[in-house]
């Protein structure tokens, strides 16, 4: 069983999950201060990709990062290769569609957490920097790792778009979800059974590992604040 699908999907993600965790913690915390008419304008445009048909995405993607589109022709000219067919189209690709889920539930948190925390470091002359690193990222860490873990397993299960823009090339560009539509199409079911397995158990340790860590914080978070049904600064997003 060649297990190169399993390397490629797992660097892909990883990669792209970086990504989609910045990008998307950065998007949501900006947003959730402007004003409601361009709040709900640029929200509809970043989650549209969780909206459309992974085919559908993967077509726009084709006509940005194909040899004729802009970004496409920018790389080749930058570094004398193209992207379409390659591994790393398989990142932007897993990025872009998982993208949404982090920056919505980034929001979402965002939205929920006291502001009155913000409001008194202000007073104290703390700068914007230090109050997020140190004070709301930190209140709202249970959500933003719930958004990580769902952007990993999103990624990691892309097949639409990743098959428009990265292709099916075996040993290169052949992530899990690319290798099980091969081994169905060639007939070769016990193949795919394997594949499946092996993302279900990778889902499967991500959702575990997201429901652990979501605990810890939020009881360290807890613990840090006084008692009371007020005291929490952002609502749960378990449940």
């Amino acid at each position: 069983m060649d297990l190169s699908p399993l390397w490629i999907s797992l660097k892909a993600t990883m990669i792209s999950t970086v990504i989609t965790f910045f990008a998307g913690i950065a998007a949501a915390y900006y947003i959730v201060k402007l004003k409601k008419f361009w709040r709900g304008v640029l929200d509809t445009i970043l989650t549209l990709p969780m909206l459309l048909p992974p085919t559908v995405v993967g077509y726009f993607l084709l006509l940005l990062f194909g040899i004729n589109g802009p970004a496409g022709k920018a790389f080749l000219k930058l570094f004398s290769a193209k992207i379409v067919f390659t591994w790393y189209a398989a990142i932007i690709s897993s990025a872009v569609v998982s993208f949404p889920l982090m920056y919505r539930t980034a929001r979402g948190v965002f939205e929920q957490f006291d502001k009155t925390l913000e409001y008194s470091a202000k007073t104290l002359g703390l700068s914007n920097a230090f109050i997020f690193w140190r004070i709301t990222l930190p209140n709202c860490s249970y959500g933003i790792i719930a958004g990580t873990v769902l952007a990993f397993a999103r990624g990691l299960g892309e097949f639409g778009a990743t098959i428009m823009l990265a292709g099916n090339i075996p040993g290169k560009t052949q992530t899990i979800s690319v290798a099980v539509y091969s081994a169905i199409a060639s007939g070769n079911d016990a193949l795919a059974y394997r594949w499946v397995l092996v993302n279900l158990l990778i889902s499967l340790a991500a959702m575990l590992t997201m429901n652990i860590a979501s605990v810890k914080a939020a009881s360290t978070m807890r613990k840090r604040l006084p008692a009371g049904p007020s005291a929490t600064p952002c609502a749960d997003t378990e449940g």
